[in-house]
């Protein structure tokens, strides 16, 4: 009975890091911090995150943080306000197709963050514009986006999307939690950090496939996949703004996938060094996605993750990649919780 117990709290506290690792919570600073999203609102993805101020000619300011618990910024709200300002530069009739971002400096959640675009090339077919994030002076994100005019082609392919559950099949990771809550032998300091957990917002609603894999019960392949979609409504509108809220979906959990295969050990420092992102197809973010996620490759302290975001009806929207860094210590075998 009491090895039973021990493996509860291990589930328990591994769910806590796993979440605490991946979720972002809002900078005291925020008007609307504590608030819910419900899904009849506007997504603060758009009010709020990814809504920058205009300074002056293609510089911007970026203001609303939300900040992980390792207090650096969520790389994926500094990809995604990156591409909302070198989308602000270009004709409505170009479409993003491609962004490669190296992350130079951690972020300060204290001060914003300016965005200084350089359009770095104008043609007939393709746009380039090269995006500097500055804090302190120093750049802490080089990113360099294209845009298409949109053309036809004979040549169309992509494989096939993986046969999964639907989302309304699934429990959503605040169910999840409840689950853990309702069991009778939990401790309360486990419960005290569920508590906390669910009191945590973020923009994005999540649904794993597989929630044993998502949170590294056990040891498996390093591949995951879960339902995710923007909190709120956004509607068609512009597909800029659907890329760049994708572009912000698209670091969730994505560098985790790398340490699936070990559950012996937990992440000390993780850091990502550069993301690269190719949107495929038309899709909307504020409607569920299929996110499946693996990693090829990892050793030398760092690891490669790769990502295919599918639209229900199982066309490719956006493919992804990202490479980090991924210091680790042996996870305690007997958690106190």
């Amino acid at each position: 009975m009491a090895e039973g117990k021990v493996s509860e709290s291990a589930s328990v506290n591994r769910l806590i890091d796993i979440i605490e690792s991946q979720s972002s919570v809002e900078d005291d600073s925020s008007e609307s911090s504590g608030a819910r999203y419900p899904q009849d609102l506007r997504s603060v993805l758009v009010t709020s995150v990814l809504n920058l101020e205009q300074l002056d000619i293609d510089l911007y300011r970026g203001t609303h943080h939300w900040v992980p618990r390792t207090q650096r910024l969520f790389g994926g709200q500094i990809i995604g306000q990156a591409l909302v300002a070198a989308a602000k530069s270009v004709s409505d009739d170009l479409y993003a197709h491609s962004l490669h971002c190296y992350f130079v400096r951690a972020g300060d959640p204290k001060v914003p963050v300016l965005y200084q675009v350089d359009r770095t090339r104008d043609g007939r077919s393709f746009t380039v514009r090269s995006v500097k994030a500055i804090q302190h002076g120093k750049p802490i994100l080089i990113c360099q986006a294209s845009f298409q005019l949109l053309q036809p082609s004979p040549l169309q392919h992509q494989f096939p999307m993986p046969a999964v559950p639907q989302p309304e099949d699934l429990p959503t990771v605040e169910e999840i939690i409840q689950r853990y809550l309702s069991k009778p032998d939990l401790t309360e300091s486990a419960k005290q950090g569920l508590n906390k957990l669910l009191a945590t917002e973020v923009p994005i609603e999540v649904k794993p496939v597989s929630p044993a894999q998502f949170y590294r019960h056990a040891s498996g392949e390093p591949r995951r996949l879960f339902w995710a979609r923007a909190r709120g409504h956004i509607g068609e509108g512009d597909m800029k703004l659907h890329c760049c809220v994708a572009a912000y979906v698209s670091d969730f959990a994505l560098l985790g996938t790398v340490l699936l295969p070990y559950p012996k050990y937990k992440a000390r420092f993780t850091a990502s060094l550069d993301h690269a992102m190719w949107f495929h197809s038309t899709f909307r973010s504020d409607e569920w996605m299929l996110y499946e996620c693996d990693s090829p490759w990892a050793g030398s302290s760092r690891g490669l993750a790769q990502g295919r975001l599918w639209r229900r009806d199982g066309v490719l929207a956006a493919s992804c990649s990202q490479e980090g860094v991924l210091r680790v210590k042996p996870a305690p075998e007997n958690s106190k919780l």
